[in-house]
């Protein structure tokens, strides 16, 4: 469970979020909503430690009841993912999913890090282009190998920024309930900013929305 109390952020003395508070069950997703500019990815910033100069963020961050925020990026084992897909060009599909597995962590030598990463490959019905790059793949493809790629990592809380705004109407239904399936599949506590109210609906998620002085 991830849970945040009081959270308050500030620009050069401007209030951008005062006084916010919420709590996601593992398994869940809570959606935030809000204008451009009204701190939504400075929220996921500071929930992966990545907060930009110049921004002051007050508050706790507590996960599984231990608190977090006073520890690194890499240190929170927090899973991220953006509009674009940002899988590496220079890889074979197969490799970008090889790449995010902790083998040491799970206990898996190199050729159970590969079987794993082809059963996810199977699991997309993708097993046949393992060795080609991304580029052979569809938007939908993408975006579905890059939240794969994500939860290898064993993340214990995702951060989904926008990732279904550059797919098309058809995709981005079918992307939505995959990322969700994963999500309950996975069992951790997701936070999802998004602009499209119809990601809420799709994702049956609890509502967050934020306006540029506080949140209600």
């Amino acid at each position: 469970m991830l849970r945040i109390s009081n959270f308050n952020l500030t620009l050069q003395d401007n209030p951008l979020i005062k006084n916010l508070s919420f709590t996601i069950d593992n398994g869940e997703v809570l959606t935030l909503m809000g204008p451009s500019g009204c701190g939504k990815s400075s929220l996921l910033n500071y929930l992966s430690g990545t907060l930009e100069t110049g921004l002051v963020a007050e508050g706790e961050i507590t996960l599984n009841q231990t608190r977090i925020d006073n520890l690194s990026t890499q240190e929170r084992q927090v899973g991220i993912l953006y509009q674009t897909p940002l899988l590496f060009p220079h890889m074979t599909n197969l490799e970008n999913l090889l790449f995010a597995i902790d083998s040491k962590g799970q206990g898996l030598n190199k050729v159970q890090c590969k079987e794993l990463a082809m059963s996810k490959l199977a699991e997309l019905g993708l097993e046949v282009k393992a060795n080609n790059l991304p580029t052979s793949l569809s938007g939908g493809q993408k975006a579905r190998i890059a939240l794969l790629r994500t939860l290898l990592s064993s993340p214990k809380y995702l951060l989904l920024d926008e990732p279904f705004s550059k797919l098309d109407p058809e995709l981005r239904q079918s992307v939505r309930r995959f990322t969700l399936e994963q999500v309950k599949k996975a069992n951790i506590p997701t936070l999802l900013v998004t602009h499209d109210e119809d990601d809420v609906a799709a994702m049956g998620s609890k509502l967050i929305q934020l306006n540029h002085l506080n949140h209600k």
